[in-house]
Formats: C-alpha cells, structure tokens, sequence
C-alpha cells in the first residue's frame, strides 16, 4: 500500500533525538503551499520543550501568510529558504548565517513575535553583545536587517527597525607589517622547523612555499591554495599567476575549490616576481604525475591524499612558526599587508589596489597599508622656527 501523501499545509510524524546532553532536535517533514515537501526542526533543552517549540513552527508554517503576528523563528526559516532558492549568497555564507541564528539571534528573539522587534530592543540587544563580543554583534545585525526585510516585502511590519538602531562601535586596527629583517626570522625560523624531526610523516615544504607565494602576490591564504597549474604560466617572458578561485569550507562536505574569488574584483592576473617563479618553477618539475585511470586535482598545494589544502591546517602550521620566531603577532594575512605596504611606501598605492584584487583604492589605504611610524626629517624646516632675531 502506497504511503498516504501529506496535504498540502500540514505535516508527518515528529521524531526526536537526543543530540548531545541536554540538547534535543525535534523534527518533521511539511509539505508548503509550493507542492514542495520541507524538513522543519527545532532545538530544545528537553523532548517535550523541543516538540513544543517545532509544532509552534508548524502551526505559524501552515498560515504561511506573514503578519506582525508571526514568530520570529518562523521568519528565519522563511529567509534561509529565500536564500538557498535565490542563490544571491555562497553556500558557506548561509552556513555562517545559521551558525549566527542558532547561537545570537534565535535564543534571543526566536519566541518573540514579529511586531515585538522594536527599536529600543534590538539597539539594547546589538549594543550590549558589542561589548563583549563586536564581530558577533555586527554579524548579528546583518542577519537581523535581511530577515526583517523580507517581513517588510510581505507586508508584515512596514518599516525595518534594523535601520534605525545605531552605529555598532567598530575598534580601529591598527595596520601592521613586516620589515625585511622578520621577513628573514619567519624564512629562518621555517627552515629549522623543516629540519627538525618529528614522529609522523616526513614534513613537506608546503608551508615555506606557500609562504613565498603570500609574500610575491599579496593574495589571500585561501586564494593561492586554489591556485592550479592551469593558472601558472612560466613560459612567459614575464611569468603570471591568474587568481581566479579560492578554498571554502561548506557544512557537511568539508573542503573544495570555490571557481571563483571572494568578490569580482578579485579576479586578477599577477606577474611574478623572480624568487617565487625559481618556487614555482621546482614545484613544477618536483610534482608527481598522476596514475592513469586515478583521478587527481591540479592543485600547485596539496595534501598527501591528493586533497585541496585545508587553510585551517596551514595556519595551525604557521602558528607553530610565528611563536617560534617570536612573532605570535603575524597572521597570515600581515603577508598581504605587508605587500601593500610596500607598494604604497614606493608611491603605488593604485598598483597595491589592483594587485591585491580590491574594487577600489580607498580600501587598500584603509585597511591595508601601514601607516610610517617614524615621521620624516624636516628638521631642516623647523630648526627655522627656532631662531632667535
């Protein structure tokens, strides 16, 4: 006998399980008003607490008509399912979104209706999660401005509260870079750590490389971990590194090569110095050549199970470095400032825009280029001031 369909506008059995200690998922399958079956969950400190909540979902689901009434958590679910059908954002970006719903937004507003996200609460709630932890609170605020708009365009509330909350406080960084001499510690310092021996596999050279490859094209770590051969060209009278993906992380299916930049702007080809094509040009010749009839990825970096990179597992490397040398300070972004450091010290600030894939200037001279910490000399000039008539 065939399983009895479910109607449109309702729901199939719940099911529980316990997730981890203290924490259940209720869930069930709905089938919304687009013929399309969906699973709707719910997360509860108990069973009872958790089925409770999902049938409150449910319930707000089954009307589907948004109004001022609706529960909040009921609203997220309706913007995550536009984001996923729009594609407007990357996979990785929606699972930053619900990482930020689950763990900020939903615990504190997810009960309440939608007419109850005033003003005055939601600049109290951003403002004090801004003290203790800024980045949250912005990320925070970036969610809440895209839900409340889909209730304005379904006519829910009629005008988005997000709008009129205040300005979240955003410290200056100060921008830091490297001088030549810790460029020659942190080269040093990676040397003897590639000496050392260790229990475990024998280490490659990936990380000195990868280095150097950071150091001549101020791309970012996950973008020369997506270069391939495909995007190097030696041969050239004047070699090139075409920067046209990066490494994302996506929820369920771990590490991959994203077929394009973190923006348009990144999109570039980039000549290469002399000292990065002598890297290249060993990596070339060094390389294995695949098995025939076993499938293998063109990477330039990649792991001995002939796997993408994990930026993750680099930077844990380079943490081991960096105390080492004594600079616990570098991240391995400070190699892309450090690039545009150096062009903007040598009055090419537009070249530092364009090499490191910005869409504008402004943004390199921001938040890129360290500003001189000792003034320049113009004694010349003021010892002027100091004569006496």
């Amino acid at each position: 006998m065939p399983r009895q369909r479910i109607p449109v506008g309702s729901w199939g059995p719940i099911r529980h399980v316990e997730q981890s200690q203290g924490r259940w998922r209720a869930w069930a399958s709905f089938r919304d008003i687009d013929d399309v079956t969906r699973v709707v969950e719910a997360y509860e400190s108990s069973r009872q607490r958790a089925e409770i909540r999902l049938i409150t979902k449910l319930g707000d689901r089954a009307q589907r008509e948004l109004s001022a009434t609706t529960r909040v958590s009921s609203l997220a679910d309706l913007w995550l399912e536009e984001l996923r059908l729009e594609a407007r954002v990357v996979a990785q970006t929606v699972d930053r979104y619900t990482g930020c719903l689950r763990q900020t937004v939903l615990p504190a507003f997810g009960d309440l209706l939608i007419n109850d996200l005033t003003v005055g609460r939601l600049d109290r709630f951003l403002k004090a999660l801004a003290k203790a932890k800024p980045s949250q609170a912005r990320n925070a605020k970036v969610v809440l401005k895209q839900m409340l708009s889909v209730a304005v365009r379904h006519g829910a509330i009629a005008t988005n509260p997000i709008r009129e909350v205040g300005q979240l406080p955003r410290p200056k960084k100060l921008i830091s870079a490297l001088t030549s001499d810790e460029l020659s510690i942190i080269r040093t310092a990676i040397e003897t750590r590639q000496r050392r021996r260790s229990a475990g596999p024998r280490r490659n050279g990936n990380l000195a490389d990868i280095v150097e490859v950071l150091i001549a094209t101020g791309a970012r770590i996950g973008e020369v971990l997506a270069l391939r051969w495909q995007d190097i060209d030696l041969d050239d009278d004047r070699p090139t590194a075409t920067i046209c993906g990066t490494i994302i992380f996506i929820k369920g299916q771990g590490f991959s090569r994203q077929d394009r930049t973190k923006t348009d702007a990144g999109f570039r080809t980039v000549i290469l110095p002399s000292f990065v094509t002598n890297v290249f040009w060993r990596r070339y010749n060094d390389r294995e050549h695949p098995v025939r009839d076993v499938a293998t990825i063109d990477a330039v970096f990649k792991s001995r199970n002939n796997t993408w990179l994990s930026p993750y597992n680099v930077g844990r490397q380079w943490r081991e470095v960096r105390n080492q040398a004594g600079l616990d300070w570098v991240t391995l972004h400070v190699f892309r400032k450090t690039v545009a450091t150096a062009l903007g010290d040598a009055g090419k600030t537009q070249e530092a825009s364009r090499q490191l894939g910005h869409a504008s200037e402004e943004v390199t001279k921001a938040y890129y280029i360290a500003k001189p910490k000792l003034a320049p000399d113009v004694t010349d000039v003021l010892d002027t001031l100091g004569r006496r008539k």
